[in-house]
């Protein structure tokens, strides 16, 4: 009951996080070369080496702004968790054994 409780706080903190996030629509400008679905796997892909580039060049980022959004957002997930994820996983099953 207490990881429970504990699980259903972090969640309800989170959310209450993400309700403060606002997106300005009249700031970004979409364009026919503004990133899409494959663009967001990519970058989802390599995330982990942007990000440490990130850590020492100012050029590099890790996320494409402005994006088109939802599909972008979709695919950056996916590359995000097919790399982090799906070695977790594994490997948790491999330990098992």
């Amino acid at each position: 009951m207490n990881r429970a409780l504990r699980t259903s706080a972090v969640v309800g903190l989170l959310l209450l996080l993400a309700a403060c996030a606002r997106a300005v629509p009249d700031a970004v400008a979409h364009t026919e070369s503004t990133p899409h679905f494959l663009h967001g796997l990519w970058h989802g892909f390599i995330f982990p080496f942007a990000w440490i580039g990130s850590l020492f060049d100012s050029g590099i980022a890790v996320y494409a702004v402005p994006n088109d959004g939802g599909w972008y957002d979709f695919g950056f997930f996916l590359g995000v968790t097919v790399l982090g994820g799906g070695s977790h996983f594994s490997a948790r099953k491999a330990r098992r054994d």
